[in-house]
């Protein structure tokens, strides 16, 4: 048996489709349920926060211009990533969260499965929240979806791969982009499925992962005013998440508060705002222009 010593891997962010080590120079040890040290991830700062909501914001509206079927094959590239590598994530999982190796498997296979099921949602989610209302008068009305901008995620801390999936995946699907605060001891599948969304062809920008503690950069995410969307769906600590929510508020921000489940519908409406246009219709139409 060797008696070399292992060389632990740090972890680095992931924004704006680069690797950047955080700007304090800081890291943390993660472990596994059993205290065995796996790995060091990147302690991010207010700093590195400012960074993704700008590297966000950038990517925003290039994305949103796309073409949904566009976004859709993007998002089907991930899920095909993603499955080439379902045995690194797995074991990845089960190394976090101390689950045997077919339910970590299962884990990973119900993450792909997530992000094929909102690829297929990207080209029709419009067609269900909008559509043509009927009016009094001459006017046609009609509503159209579109994305509400950037959306900040505290990702599930105890469900640190498929819970950050399930939060990401209909944000970006709508044509919104992310920062993602992943859990804050289990931060390791996150950090890696930044490697997988690098050679996904999704733009630098979409997705912006960032590791560390909660308390201490979720509450610069949360009064950001360039950050539209806040999902705080991971926060247990109902004190911090009222805390983040009073924040949001200052901004008026959408917010996802914990232990708010929801269909996939559901998740694609909240991170979504409406457009509604009136226009002549008949004569009307032939002597006046839109309202």
């Amino acid at each position: 048996m060797s008696d070399r010593l292992r060389v632990n891997k740090t972890y680095k962010l992931y924004v704006g489709g680069k690797f950047p080590r955080s700007e304090s120079g800081r890291s943390y040890p993660v472990s596994s349920p059993d205290a065995t040290v796996l790995a060091n991830a990147a302690m991010a700062s207010r700093k590195d926060a400012r960074d993704a909501v700008a590297a966000a914001r950038k990517a925003q509206r290039p994305w949103a211009g796309q073409t949904a079927y566009l976004r859709g094959q993007i998002l089907y590239r991930a899920a095909e990533m993603l499955e080439g590598r379902a045995g690194q994530f797995a074991e990845e999982v089960a190394e976090a969260t101390g689950a045997e190796p077919h339910e970590a498997l299962g884990t990973v296979e119900a993450a792909i499965d997530r992000l094929v099921h909102y690829a297929g949602w990207t080209d029709k989610y419009a067609s269900v929240l909008g559509g043509a209302n009927p009016v009094a008068g001459p006017y046609f009305n009609h509503t159209k979806p579109e994305p509400l901008g950037v959306v900040a995620v505290v990702a599930p801390q105890d469900d640190p791969f498929l819970g950050l999936v399930e939060a990401l995946a209909p944000a970006i699907a709508t044509g919104n982009t992310v920062v993602v605060l992943a859990s804050e001891s289990k931060p390791l599948p996150a950090l890696s499925f930044g490697e997988v969304l690098a050679t996904s062809d999704l733009p630098g920008g979409v997705v912006n992962l960032l590791s560390g503690k909660v308390a201490e950069v979720a509450p610069h995410l949360a009064s950001h005013a360039d950050v539209n969307g806040l999902d705080l769906g991971g926060v247990g600590d109902a004190a911090l998440a009222a805390e983040l929510e009073a924040a949001a508020a200052g901004t008026l921000k959408v917010v996802r508060r914990p232990g708010r489940a929801g269909a996939s519908l559901d998740l694609l409406r909240q991170w979504t705002e409406y457009k509604t246009v009136w226009h002549p219709a008949g004569m009307a139409a032939a002597a006046g222009g839109a309202y």
